[in-house]
C-alpha cells in the first residue's frame, strides 16, 4: 500500500473509520495504523516474515478499504466509455480489466479494475480516492446511469503460490475454482455465503480477490486462515510485494501529474480508444504517443543494504534527471529497489544513475520491471 508506513503513536485518530475486520485484526496481534482514512494492520509478526511467507505459501490481506462500486442503467456502456479509456466491447463477462480514471489533461486521477456484471459494471477503486472517484463519476455520467457504493461488502485478497490449494478446500460453486485463470472471475460460495471471486491481486503472485458481505467477513477470514498454508498479512508486506512486482501505487507512482504514457500504462488504453480518442485527456495522450514523453517511469536497482525512499533525487553525473516515487529493500532479491520518473534520455535499461540519500550519492542502475517475475496463473 503506502511506501511510507505511518508511525503508530498509540493514539487513534477520532475520524478514522474501522474496517469490518477491525476487531479480528486486533485479536490476532495486528499492529494498527491509520491509512486512507481507515485503521488498518501494518503487520502481525513482522513485515519481512510476512513478505517471505506470501512468496512461499499464501497470505490473507484485508483490502476492505477499497471502494466497490456497481454502475448500471440505460446506456451505461457508452456512458462509461466516455469517462474511461477502455474498450468495453472487448470486455467479456466476469473478466476484470485494469483501467484508469483520467482528468481532462490526461493526468491519472485513479487506477481501478472494471468487470462486466450482468447488465452493469463492477469497479474496484483505491480507498484513498474512492469518495473523489464517486463524485467524479457522478459528474461525468448521465442521470440514467446509477452508481451503487457496495459499502456493505468486504474485500479480501488471498495471495501466494499456495492460495489456490487453500481456497479450493473452502469454496463451492456451479463451476470449479480451477476454471479461473488470471483475470477471470465468477460467483461462488464460501461456507454457504455468496462470494464474488476473481483470480487477481497486487503482489505479482497467483492469488484471488474475494468480495463478501461485511457481516460475514470474520467468519470467512477465520475459515481461510484455518488452512495451514495461510497467515494474515499486513499493509507493510503488501507494499514490499507490489514494489517487487513493479506495480505502481496511486498517490506515489501515479497522480494527476502523470500520464498513462509516461507511467508505462499504455496497456490500460485499448487500441481502438488510442485511435479514436473520445475519453478525457485523449488529446495529450495521443500527442505523447506520436511524439514521446519527456520522462518515463523506470525501475532502479541499488547495491548494498541502504534503501532509497520516495522523494529522493536522481542524478546523471551532476544533473538532476528524476525523482523517486517508491523505494525499499527487496526481501526476495536481497538489495534495495526503487521506481522513479527520469528524463527519457536516461531511461534505457542499463543506464547508471545516482540517487541522493541525505547528501550521499549512491549508484543505481536502470533495470526492467517487474523486479521479481510475476507468477500469475494464466
Amino acid at each position: 500500500m503506502s511506501d511510507v508506513i505511518p508511525d503508530d503513536d498509540g493514539a487513534e485518530p477520532i475520524d478514522t473509520m474501522m474496517l469490518p475486520l477491525d476487531a479480528w485484526h486486533r485479536e490476532r496481534g495486528g499492529r494498527m495504523v491509520e491509512f486512507a482514512g481507515y485503521w488498518m494492520p501494518v503487520q502481525y509478526e513482522g513485515i519481512l516474515a510476512e513478505h517471505l511467507w506470501t512468496r512461499e505459501s499464501a497470505g490473507l490481506f484485508d483490502v476492505s478499504h477499497m471502494g466497490q462500486l456497481y454502475i448500471a442503467g440505460e446506456g451505461v456502456e457508452a456512458a462509461l466509455e466516455a469517462v474511461l479509456p477502455i474498450d468495453l466491447a472487448t470486455l467479456k463477462p466476469y473478466g476484470p480489466r485494469y483501467s484508469l480514471l483520467l482528468d481532462e489533461n490526461g493526468g491519472i486521477l485513479d487506477d481501478l479494475m472494471v468487470t462486466r456484471w450482468n447488465t452493469g459494471f463492477y469497479l474496484v477503486v483505491n480507498g484513498a480516492t474512492k469518495w473523489d472517484d464517486i463524485a467524479h463519476l457522478r459528474e461525468g455520467l448521465p442521470d440514467e446511469v446509477t452508481i451503487s457504493h457496495l459499502d456493505d461488502s468486504a474485500l479480501l485478497a488471498l495471495q501466494g503460490p499456495k492460495s489456490f490449494t487453500a481456497l479450493e478446500r473452502v469454496v463451492t460453486g456451479k463451476y470449479p475454482l480451477s476454471g479461473l485463470t488470471f483475470m477471470k472471475g465468477g460467483q461462488f460460495k464460501i461456507a454457504g455465503i455468496d462470494a464474488w471471486i476473481s483470480r487477481s491481486g497486487y503482489t505479482g503472485e497467483d492469488g484471488f480477490e474475494i468480495s463478501i458481505p461485511a457481516e460475514n467477513a470474520a467468519q470467512i477470514a477465520d475459515l481461510i486462515c484455518q488452512q495451514p498454508e495461510v497467515k494474515p498479512i499486513g499493509l507493510g508486506a503488501r507494499d514490499s510485494l507490489r514494489l517487487e512486482a513493479g506495480l505502481p501505487l496511486y498517490g506515489h507512482d501515479l497522480s494527476p501529474d502523470t500520464s498513462p504514457v509516461e507511467a508505462d500504462l499504455l496497456f490500460a488504453i485499448n487500441k481502438r480508444r488510442r485511435i479514436e480518442g473520445g475519453f478525457p485527456g485523449a488529446h495529450r495522450i495521443m500527442g505523447e504517443l506520436a511524439s514521446g514523453t519527456p520522462r518515463k517511469r523506470v525501475g532502479l536497482a541499488l547495491d548494498g543494504r541502504q534503501a532509497a525512499r520516495e522523494g529522493a533525487e536522481v542524478y546523471k553525473e551532476d544533473k538532476k534527471v528524476g525523482i523517486l516515487t517508491s523505494g525499499g529493500f527487496s526481501p526476495t532479491l536481497g538489495h534495495p529497489i526503487a521506481m522513479a520518473y527520469v528524463d527519457a534520455a536516461h531511461a534505457a535499461s542499463g543506464t547508471i544513475l545516482t540517487i541522493d540519500i541525505r547528501g550521499k550519492r549512491l549508484p543505481a542502475g536502470v533495470v526492467p520491471m517487474p523486479f521479481v517475475p510475476h507468477r500469475y496463473h494464466r
